[in-house]
Protein backbone atom coordinates (compact mmCIF):
# COMPACT_ATOMS: atom_id res chain seq x y z
CA UNK A 1 0.00 0.00 0.00
CA UNK A 2 2.86 2.32 0.59
CA UNK A 3 4.20 1.84 -2.80
CA UNK A 4 0.82 2.95 -4.39
CA UNK A 5 0.55 5.46 -2.16
CA UNK A 6 4.31 6.72 -3.25
CA UNK A 7 2.89 6.53 -7.07
CA UNK A 8 -0.37 8.34 -6.63
CA UNK A 9 1.52 10.95 -4.99
CA UNK A 10 4.57 12.02 -7.39
CA UNK A 11 3.69 13.87 -10.36
CA UNK A 12 3.90 12.46 -14.14
CA UNK A 13 7.43 14.33 -14.80
CA UNK A 14 8.65 12.80 -11.29
CA UNK A 15 7.36 9.10 -12.72
CA UNK A 16 9.01 9.82 -16.23
CA UNK A 17 12.66 10.71 -14.35
CA UNK A 18 12.20 7.89 -12.18
CA UNK A 19 11.66 5.72 -14.82
CA UNK A 20 14.31 6.82 -16.68
CA UNK A 21 16.93 6.77 -14.17
CA UNK A 22 15.99 3.14 -13.44
CA UNK A 23 16.46 2.11 -17.33
CA UNK A 24 19.90 4.01 -17.39
CA UNK A 25 21.15 2.27 -13.99
CA UNK A 26 19.94 -1.06 -15.66
CA UNK A 27 21.77 -0.76 -18.68
CA UNK A 28 24.24 0.61 -17.13
CA UNK A 29 24.60 -2.73 -15.02
CA UNK A 30 24.08 -5.04 -18.30
CA UNK A 31 26.86 -3.60 -20.22
CA UNK A 32 29.26 -3.70 -16.93
CA UNK A 33 28.04 -7.36 -16.81
CA UNK A 34 28.17 -8.21 -20.54
CA UNK A 35 31.58 -6.39 -20.36
CA UNK A 36 33.60 -8.34 -17.62
CA UNK A 37 32.11 -11.70 -19.01
CA UNK A 38 33.33 -11.11 -22.48
CA UNK A 39 36.69 -9.76 -20.64
CA UNK A 40 36.60 -13.14 -18.76
CA UNK A 41 35.87 -15.44 -21.79
CA UNK A 42 37.92 -13.55 -24.45
CA UNK A 43 41.24 -12.58 -22.45
CA UNK A 44 42.54 -16.07 -22.22
CA UNK A 45 41.56 -16.30 -25.85
CA UNK A 46 43.85 -13.52 -26.58
CA UNK A 47 46.80 -14.19 -24.68
CA UNK A 48 46.93 -17.42 -26.20
CA UNK A 49 47.14 -15.78 -29.91
CA UNK A 50 49.45 -13.30 -28.79
CA UNK A 51 51.88 -16.13 -28.02
CA UNK A 52 51.35 -18.21 -30.85
CA UNK A 53 51.98 -14.83 -32.68
CA UNK A 54 55.11 -14.41 -30.67
CA UNK A 55 56.20 -17.60 -31.57
CA UNK A 56 55.36 -17.42 -35.04
CA UNK A 57 57.54 -14.34 -35.37
CA UNK A 58 60.49 -16.44 -34.06
CA UNK A 59 60.36 -18.75 -36.55
CA UNK A 60 59.61 -15.87 -39.46
CA UNK A 61 63.26 -14.47 -37.73
CA UNK A 62 64.39 -18.15 -38.32
CA UNK A 63 63.36 -18.45 -41.79
CA UNK A 64 65.12 -15.06 -42.30
CA UNK A 65 68.27 -15.95 -40.95
CA UNK A 66 68.21 -19.44 -42.98
CA UNK A 67 67.48 -17.36 -46.39
CA UNK A 68 70.58 -15.26 -46.29
CA UNK A 69 72.46 -18.30 -44.92
CA UNK A 70 70.99 -20.17 -48.20
CA UNK A 71 71.37 -17.00 -50.75
CA UNK A 72 75.59 -16.94 -49.78
CA UNK A 73 75.41 -20.66 -50.47
CA UNK A 74 73.60 -19.76 -53.74
CA UNK A 75 76.36 -16.76 -54.55
CA UNK A 76 78.93 -19.88 -53.65
CA UNK A 77 77.88 -22.28 -55.79
CA UNK A 78 77.32 -19.92 -58.45
CA UNK A 79 81.02 -19.23 -58.66
CA UNK A 80 82.02 -22.35 -58.08
CA UNK A 81 80.10 -23.42 -61.40
CA UNK A 82 81.19 -20.68 -63.06
CA UNK A 83 85.16 -21.92 -62.00
CA UNK A 84 83.75 -25.61 -63.40
CA UNK A 85 82.72 -24.00 -66.68
CA UNK A 86 85.33 -22.14 -67.19
CA UNK A 87 88.17 -25.33 -66.51
CA UNK A 88 85.16 -27.02 -68.85
CA UNK A 89 85.75 -25.02 -71.88
CA UNK A 90 89.87 -24.73 -71.60
CA UNK A 91 89.68 -28.61 -71.39
CA UNK A 92 87.29 -28.85 -74.20
CA UNK A 93 90.08 -26.31 -76.19
CA UNK A 94 92.87 -28.90 -75.18
CA UNK A 95 91.07 -32.08 -76.79
CA UNK A 96 90.12 -30.18 -79.71
CA UNK A 97 94.37 -29.32 -80.26
CA UNK A 98 95.32 -32.97 -79.18
CA UNK A 99 92.52 -34.04 -81.81
CA UNK A 100 93.93 -32.11 -84.71
CA UNK A 101 97.05 -33.61 -83.15
CA UNK A 102 95.85 -37.14 -83.49
CA UNK A 103 94.66 -36.90 -86.90
CA UNK A 104 97.56 -35.06 -88.14
CA UNK A 105 99.44 -38.17 -86.93
CA UNK A 106 96.95 -40.33 -88.55
CA UNK A 107 97.18 -38.52 -91.42
CA UNK A 108 100.77 -38.67 -91.57
CA UNK A 109 100.79 -42.97 -90.76
CA UNK A 110 98.46 -43.73 -93.74
CA UNK A 111 100.70 -41.45 -95.62
CA UNK A 112 103.91 -43.37 -94.00
CA UNK A 113 101.84 -46.60 -94.86
CA UNK A 114 101.21 -45.55 -98.54
CA UNK A 115 105.13 -45.03 -99.17
CA UNK A 116 106.28 -48.31 -97.51
CA UNK A 117 103.56 -50.30 -100.22
CA UNK A 118 104.68 -48.51 -103.09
Amino acid sequence: MNTLLILQVMSVAAAVILIIALLLVAGLIGYLTAWYYAKSVYTPIIKKLEDEKAQLNREVAGLKDDIIKLKSRIEDLNKKVDELDKDVSEREVEISKKNDIISGLENQITELKKKIKT
